[in-house]
């Protein structure tokens, strides 16, 4: 009788694995080892079967297994519901060093738990912080940045809070601040930041979620102000531009952008970040425009992942170009599940995706037109959009009593 494997985090096939996971995603974005791609995700797809139950039971109705699955497209994806219903963890949970709630759900009592490990942490570090640097901070190697989320302190339950303290350690100066705060948003502090960047001509760096900083641009634009920051200045937003802000397009934020902050469209970088995914997928813009290439815009795939969009009927994979439903592969999920079915709309490019809206679930076919005027998902609850939009009341008092100081 053979010896029974050993998964635990322990184990030298754990050990292994994610050492050669981590090898993988640090051979970079010119990584093109497609063959090693597809025996990680083997091995990885062998310990989650063996380990989280849910998946195994989903696999089976399915007749796949480890034995069986010869490729990583024959992986089962399991659906993003199953993160809110069930613990999807390949390991023993009381070793998790991450734990915060999974997103797009509008009933928090369904909202399941996001759990790493410490290894698990050491990939999705790795994996975010590479594509960071190539797509937001590649040509500046620290710069003062405004976060638009409340810190990891304040919201530990919160993916992106906690995934952006990375993003202000491992690239912000130390005059880095979080917006966010239990009142709402602390207008006083992004205020003065602006008119700072504008009188010292140091590049600025806003990052946080799409819909603070629509409704940040529209304040301004009632109250008339505007900003002039230095050439460099960017801004990275994660979430969507969709009609329940404003019925604001992605080309009208990137407008608005441009006349209240004087940003370029080149320095606008949208984000797609999930719980249920590990590995974030950035726009190229920024990166193209520093290699002088003239590119349509999309979210990058990186090496380590794979993207596909599946017919919202059958789950076959469409042509390019045709608006589905977005499905994920990523080793940086080794603590999850690696393949993951997305109830988020979007299409495939020649080179990458892009994310157009979240799926309603309604019967018949899905109006493409209609569907790419929005554009991603919500990520803020009901309560900060609440607290967001009263301290954006009161902006141009705020901006007033700065500049008479002054």
């Amino acid at each position: 009788m053979p010896e029974k494997t050993d998964y635990s985090l322990e184990s030298d096939f754990v050990k292994e694995l994610d050492r050669d996971i981590l090898e993988f995603i640090r051979r970079g974005m010119e990584n093109q080892d497609e063959d090693g791609f597809n025996k990680l995700t083997l091995r990885e797809f062998e310990l989650q079967y063996n380990t989280i139950e849910p998946y195994k039971k989903y696999c089976d109705k399915k007749g796949i297994t480890p034995d069986i699955a010869g490729n990583w497209m024959q992986i089962p994806a399991v659906p993003s519901l199953a993160f809110k219903e069930f613990v999807m963890a390949s390991f023993s949970v009381d070793k998790a060093e991450q734990a915060y709630f999974t997103s797009g759900t509008t009933d928090p009592r369904r909202k399941g738990s996001i759990l790493r490990d410490k290894g698990a942490v050491d990939l999705i570090n790795a994996a975010n912080g590479l594509l960071t640097r190539k797509y937001v901070f590649q040509n500046v190697e620290r710069m003062k940045i405004l976060l638009m989320t409340p810190s990891p302190q304040m919201a530990p339950g919160i993916g992106m809070a906690v995934g952006l303290d990375r993003v202000r350690t491992e690239f912000g100066t130390p005059e880095s601040a979080y917006l966010i705060t239990p009142r709402g948003l602390n207008v006083e502090v992004l205020l003065k930041a602006l008119l700072d960047a504008e009188n010292s001509g140091k590049p600025l760096a806003l990052v946080g979620s799409t819909v603070g900083f629509i409704y940040f641009l529209q304040a301004c634009e009632t109250e008339g102000l505007s900003f002039k920051l230095p050439h460099g200045s960017r801004i990275c937003d994660g979430g969507g531009y969709l009609g329940q802000f404003g019925e604001c397009s992605r080309e009208e934020y990137f407008e608005k952008c441009s006349r209240v902050l004087g940003i370029e469209e080149y320095y606008c970088i949208n984000v797609l970040g999930m719980g249920e995914i590990s590995t974030n997928f950035f726009d190229n813009v920024l990166d193209n425009h520093l290699k002088g290439k003239d590119e349509e815009r999309y979210k990058v795939i990186p090496p380590w992942t794979r993207t596909e969009v599946v017919d919202i009927t059958n789950r076959i994979r469409l042509p390019k170009g045709e608006v589905g439903l977005l499905r994920h592969y990523d080793l940086a999920n080794r603590s999850m599940v690696l393949a993951v079915q997305t109830d988020n709309l979007g299409f495939e490019t020649d080179y990458g995706f892009e994310i157009i809206g979240r799926w309603k679930k309604k019967p018949g076919k899905l109006d493409a037109e209609e569907i790419k005027a929005g554009h991603g998902g919500k990520i803020m609850t009901q309560l900060g959009n609440f607290l967001l939009r009263r301290s954006l009341k009161k902006i141009g008092n705020v901006y007033r009593k700065i500049a008479k100081e002054r």
